[in-house]
């Protein structure tokens, strides 16, 4: 057996096992931590213990974690998104972020799938209508999938492969995303910007990082482009799409409804408006979270942080800020 040479963080209370086997393989030991651990926690384990690695799943990863402890060298994302990794700070440091891309694709795009066929086909509010005791009564608000036009804000693996599907449900795809070529690709039409996307678009589906650039860019001007009675899906991040200006769409009823994974503050308030709004199907941010996906992101993750801390070469793929383990 290798020896224990290397302390790894783990910010939540759960590692699939396939990937805890490539950990100690490498000479690592584990340092688990509750669910959601805010960042002083983290930053409290990772000094404690002197991390030479922290394996990010829940939780935020501030300046102060990655200053915590001289020996870090790696910071290896559980997924995809590295929103909740303070980049700046761990460039200034050296220390190396990575992700694992397309580890979760497939689930969070049968996730969005789900999403859109329920808003369409109205499966909560007809379900809560039966089990209040109704029975149709009135003409079906039911509608036909198939030649609806599908606006995708982003087009990366999630995004592509949310296309394929909504292919074989019979609907038309367009896409606005800077890394897609003018003429469109695989059946996804281009489109010049999200506003014009959004004319075009029946749903709006998102599939973007959250970043500087992206954080409120699904606004009150691009849900007033979609046609009326449109619906908007976001199973990437909550501040992508800006609730407050989602809330007025569904309120005026220009918006039939909206599904949301995430939101800007996870968990949301108890009181917050789009919770428990009539019109809103949500789900809490676990899209990505099936048995597959998460044995996929978690060796993933494993081993990145494995080949940083053995000398190794660590996938140029899933280098999101290079340190001085690359």
């Amino acid at each position: 057996m290798t020896e224990n040479r290397f302390n790894v963080v783990m910010t939540s209370p759960h590692l699939a096992p396939a990937a805890v086997a490539v950990l100690e393989g490498a000479g690592c030991t584990l340092h688990y931590l509750p669910a959601f651990p805010s960042g002083a926690v983290v930053a409290e384990l990772t000094g404690r213990v002197q991390a030479d690695a922290i394996l990010a799943r829940q939780g935020h990863v501030t300046a102060a974690a990655i200053a915590a402890s001289p020996r870090l060298r790696i910071v290896a994302r559980h997924g995809v998104g590295v929103d909740e990794v303070d980049l700046v700070a761990a460039a200034a440091r050296g220390v190396m972020v990575t992700n694992a891309p397309g580890s979760n694709s497939r689930a969070v795009a049968e996730h969005t799938l789900a999403l859109i066929l329920a808003l369409v086909k109205q499966i909560r509010p007809l379900g809560a209508s039966v089990a209040g005791g109704a029975w149709r009564g009135g003409a079906s608000s039911v509608r036909d999938v198939a030649g609806l036009r599908l606006g995708l804000v982003g087009c990366g693996a999630i995004g592509r492969e949310v296309a394929r599907l909504a292919a074989a449900f019979g609907m038309s795809v367009a896409s606005s995303d800077p890394a897609l070529p003018a003429q469109g690709v695989g059946g996804i039409a281009w489109r010049a910007s999200p506003l014009a996307l959004a004319a075009t678009s029946d749903i709006l589906s998102v599939h973007c990082p959250l970043t500087e650039a992206t954080r409120g860019l699904v606004g009150a001007a691009v849900l007033a482009a979609m046609p009326a009675g449109g619906f908007v899906v976001n199973t990437a991040r909550g501040g992508i799409v800006d609730e407050a200006a989602l809330l007025a769409a569904l309120t005026s009823g220009h918006l039939a409804g909206a599904a949301l994974d995430v939101f800007a503050v996870e968990p949301p308030p108890a009181d917050h408006p789009l919770r428990d709004h009539p019109h809103v199907l949500a789900t809490p941010h676990l899209a990505g979270v099936t048995p597959g996906s998460l044995v996929n992101m978690g060796v993933a993750a494993a081993e990145c942080i494995a080949a940083a801390l053995t000398g190794g070469v660590v996938p140029p793929g899933c280098i999101v800020v290079p340190g001085r383990a690359g």
